[in-house]
């Protein structure tokens, strides 16, 4: 698989099939445009690739934003490599590509640079400046361009569309069930191991820190999770908020892991939630801390 960050694209990939979006989470409803288009791509022996935005739009427009994302960029291309995309053309969204008329983002990204073949996006699609263009309009340049659109049906889950939207409403439950249900996988957060202030070492459960960066804030509490670090693969409980019985400010992921007396401290860590057990509690000394994160564990291993 290629990643182009610039206009220059090899000229195999000219004439290819493109899916457009943001792709945040790569859930099951983007799996199955991409499975289309793949589809597709196979059936004319062509080749398939990916059009996405970095930063995510919502958060480039309002910089108050900053706990939006599912997964992040990273997570983003390699979630697309497993889907056997050839190549991925990542757009730089800045003040400038935002000020395009939608024609010119056609002219530019989607003939100059691309010359597709076929275009697969959701109903819901907008782009170009204050958001103006939409499905409407791809269609209205397709034959000027040489392209042709497809509008691809939104996947149901449960009898309602899934979405990057309702995924993180989900999050933010605790609904770490219904989440897995929706991606196809458990939700994960990565991230590089950082140094806290100890305190559960000092009390027997030692633990990795890391920040959540532009991650979505999951309900605050106890979750069982698993946990990728080094060459280890294991169990453990997170503990994801501001740590109360430590007058903590911060939030931080904290997570002890099973088995493990290693130090990772500046080890890459991705941590799948897999089950919420109980929401943050301020206890009222360091023995009832410990005696309740023995009941977390218990409850986690089961």
């Amino acid at each position: 698989m290629v990643i182009y960050k610039n206009s220059t694209i090899n000229k195999k990939f000219k004439r290819s099939v493109i899916a457009i979006g943001n792709f945040d989470g790569l859930h099951l409803g983007h799996q199955k445009v991409l499975k289309e288009a793949k589809r597709r791509a196979k059936k004319y022996n062509l080749k398939l690739g990916v059009i996405t935005f970095e930063p995510v739009p919502v958060m480039f427009f309002n910089k108050m934003i900053k706990n939006h994302r599912i997964n992040n960029a990273a997570q983003k291309i390699q979630y697309l490599k497993k889907l056997k995309v050839d190549f991925i053309y990542v757009i730089k969204f800045n003040k400038k590509f935002s000020n395009l008329s939608p024609k010119k983002f056609i002219k530019k990204f989607i003939y100059n640079n691309l010359n597709c073949k076929f275009i697969f996006v959701s109903k819901n699609f907008r782009f170009g400046k204050n958001r103006t263009g939409n499905i409407e309009t791809l269609n209205e340049y397709s034959s000027s361009f040489s392209y042709k659109l497809i509008i691809t049906k939104p996947l149901k889950n449960n009898k309602n569309i899934l979405s990057s939207t309702v995924i993180r409403k989900k999050i933010m439950k605790g609904e770490m069930d219904k989440v897995r249900s929706c991606l196809g996988r458990p939700w994960c957060i990565e991230g590089v191991v950082i140094k806290g202030e100890q305190r559960g070492r000092l009390i027997g459960f030692p633990t990795c820190n890391l920040k959540l960066n532009n991650y979505i804030v999951p309900r605050l509490g106890v979750y069982s999770v698993e946990v990728s670090v080094s060459k280890y693969k294991k169990r453990g409980i997170a503990n994801i908020g501001y740590r109360p019985t430590f007058k903590g400010s911060d939030l931080l992921l904290e997570v002890n892991i099973f088995g493990i007396q290693a130090n990772l401290y500046k080890k890459p860590m991705k941590v799948s939630f897999i089950k919420f057990l109980r929401p943050e509690k301020k206890f009222n000394d360091i023995n009832q801390l410990k005696i309740q994160i023995q009941k977390d564990i218990i409850k986690a291993k089961k």
